[in-house]
């Protein structure tokens, strides 16, 4: 490692930061008393033709990407410094390339921003932040973790400003909060990155955007076109049993009687539940009804308290098993370019992809 100084025992030369990067200057110089002075000084004021000579073309280059990972890293709104639709997800060094991909990067360097936009991917985005939240969170970087951040506070804005999905963040948030509060109340037992006034901040942020959503009031839409309640009863019925949530349908149910009748079909909630769960977990949280029928409502709400739903999106990332690549595959592209969404080399792309869940995206990052 070189010394900056002329002699290693000394305290080295004196620094200056400047929009072209850190400049090396005489600390007791007139001239760098005039920088004090004013803002607005030439940077060749500072320094003399001796000290000009000593910085190469290296040198330079190496300040100038310096002076801009500080302004990103001084900067609290930086949002997704890069916005790849794909990544190499590398697990080992090779000859090829040397060390490995975290999940971290990963976040940083996929377009999750943009995603959040497309009404297909917003759930899948929305789920993924929600389990980083839950167990992964400390892993990222400070920087991931301020993208993080950035991502969610994009969510929330959008959530209050059209009112779609606020279900889903208050369920983000919830679990959010709890794992800020457990991390600030033991800190030190954990390793977290950042100063633990952040992460107050951070909690503070949180707690207020869940005060936001509570206050939030849906506005009715008066408009003279087309309602739900114009539609006849079995187009209406047919909704509900596209739905896969059952909250959905309560949801639903609420808007007019008719709906509310429909939402109680005992055909709709036995299908539900056997499209999440099976018949071994039906018997063993079996509830009945005075009549001696089965409550296929309750159970389903039993059932998803014990197990785990089947997750369904729109649209969600997808990984090459030939390339190693996880991308986004724009299907309106690949169906009128016939892109499969990354440089793929294998004979036949289709068969290499897999669609990737929210928790096999977090499992491909362990090692």
């Amino acid at each position: 490692m070189p010394f900056l100084g002329q002699d290693w025992r000394s305290p080295g030369w004196s620094w200056m930061k400047t929009e072209d990067g850190w400049k090396r200057c005489d600390a007791w110089s007139q001239e760098l008393e005039g920088e004090n002075s004013q803002c607005d000084i030439g940077h060749g004021i500072i320094l003399n033709s001796e000290d000009e000579e000593i910085f190469s073309n290296e040198e330079h280059e190496f300040a100038s990407k310096k002076r801009k990972k500080d302004h990103f890293r001084n900067d609290t709104n930086t949002q997704c410094f890069y916005r790849e639709n794909w990544i190499y997800v590398h697990k080992e060094s090779t000859r090829e390339r040397h060390g490995y991909c975290t999940l971290g990067e990963a976040f940083n360097r996929l377009d999750f921003s943009s995603a959040i936009q497309d009404i297909r991917r917003f759930n899948y985005v929305v789920r993924l932040l929600q389990l980083i939240a839950k167990s992964q969170l400390t892993s990222l970087s400070g920087v991931a973790q301020k993208n993080y951040f950035n991502i969610l506070d994009k969510i929330v804005q959008k959530v209050l400003g059209d009112h779609q999905n606020p279900r889903l963040i208050k369920d983000l948030l919830q679990d959010l909060s709890s794992t800020l509060c457990i991390l600030i109340r033991g800190v030190g037992k954990s390793v977290l990155v950042g100063n633990i006034n952040i992460w107050i901040c951070r909690l503070e942020t949180v707690l207020r955007w869940q005060q936001q959503l509570q206050n939030l009031q849906m506005t009715e839409q008066v408009d003279s076109g087309l309602t739900l309640s114009d539609l006849p009863v079995h187009m209406l019925s047919n909704i509900l049993y596209r739905f896969s949530d059952g909250w959905d349908i309560v949801t639903l149910g609420q808007v007019t009687p008719t709906l509310s009748a429909l939402s109680e079909d005992r055909q709709l909630w036995k299908k539900l539940c056997q499209y999440h769960f099976g018949e071994k977990q039906f018997c063993r949280h079996l509830i009945l009804s005075e009549k001696g029928h089965v409550e296929w409502k309750l159970m389903y709400f039993a059932l998803q308290k014990h197990y785990p739903t089947k997750e369904q999106y729109g649209d969600t990332l997808h990984f090459c098993r030939h390339c190693s690549i996880l991308f986004w595959k724009d299907c309106r592209l690949a169906l009128l370019l016939e892109d499969s969404g990354h440089p793929c080399t294998a004979a036949d792309p289709d068969s290499c992809f897999t669609p990737v869940s929210p928790q096999h995206f977090i499992d491909l990052f362990k090692y």
